[in-house]
């Protein structure tokens, strides 16, 4: 499958339902909301709760971040992550170089060294991820390997940590990563910058407010209905 970018889109999947809403029912709707553009060509961004996925020609990114928003206040961000690659792109070796975080006031975080996660003391965090988290593991029908997104792992583990991650189109890969941005976690637009070989892709997530988390979030879709209906086969005329 083929697909081609043309111009930038983000597709938001249920929160423009005010604006298309008959004007004598708007009033029970989500306030519209202004979507975020990404800024660079991507196909589109699917949405469901706590999940978000973005891709282009060359790369797939799923997050889950329930544990970023049930954070707000604190210092370090953790993301559920998956990726694949797409179409016809070669096998790619993703480093820990390649991921960023953009910060509601545009600030740019690299990814956390593996030193400064093990001096940290995130056990508080970990505990409230085990229960507060969302299944990422949707990807598109090729990616039918699993295999293990390593950057991160605690001294008292047997898996080791590892600075690079071989993706493919055959292969989903998942795992967590962490960020230690200037400022805490506050209400917000976020953006994970992937940079693949020759694109970049960038995964939008929101952080709500709690009138904001009532409006909107019960109203986004099924994450896995998305996926599959983003990769489902052309049919042959």
């Amino acid at each position: 499958m083929r697909l081609r970018v043309r111009v930038p889109v983000v597709v938001a999947v249920a929160a423009l339902c005010a604006m298309q809403a008959p004007a004598g029912a708007q009033s029970q709707q989500p306030p519209p909301v202004q979507m975020p553009q990404p800024g660079v060509p991507q196909i589109m961004t699917l949405e469901g709760n706590w999940v978000r996925a973005a891709y282009n020609n060359e790369g797939y990114v799923i997050i889950g971040y329930q544990i970023v928003q049930r954070s707000i206040g604190e210092e370090w961000v953790r993301l559920e992550v998956g990726m694949s690659l797409l179409n016809d792109a070669p096998d790619f070796k993703l480093t820990r170089e390649a991921l960023s975080l953009e910060t509601p006031d545009g600030k740019t975080t690299p990814l956390a060294s593996v030193q400064d996660y093990r001096a940290a003391n995130l056990q508080a965090m970990e505990s409230r991820a085990k229960v507060q988290r969302d299944s990422i593991n949707y990807f598109p029908p090729m990616a039918s390997q699993a295999c293990r997104i390593g950057f991160f792992s605690q001294l008292n583990q047997r898996v080791m940590p590892y600075d690079e991650v071989e993706l493919s189109t055959r292969r989903a890969c998942l795992g967590q990563i962490y960020f230690h941005p200037a400022t805490p976690i506050t209400y917000g637009q976020y953006w994970l910058n992937v940079k693949f070989e020759k694109s970049l892709v960038r995964v939008p997530f929101r952080v709500f407010t709690e009138d904001e988390e009532k409006t909107l979030s019960k109203n986004f879709g099924s994450i896995k209905k998305q996926v599959d209906n983003a990769f489902k086969p052309k049919k042959k005329s």
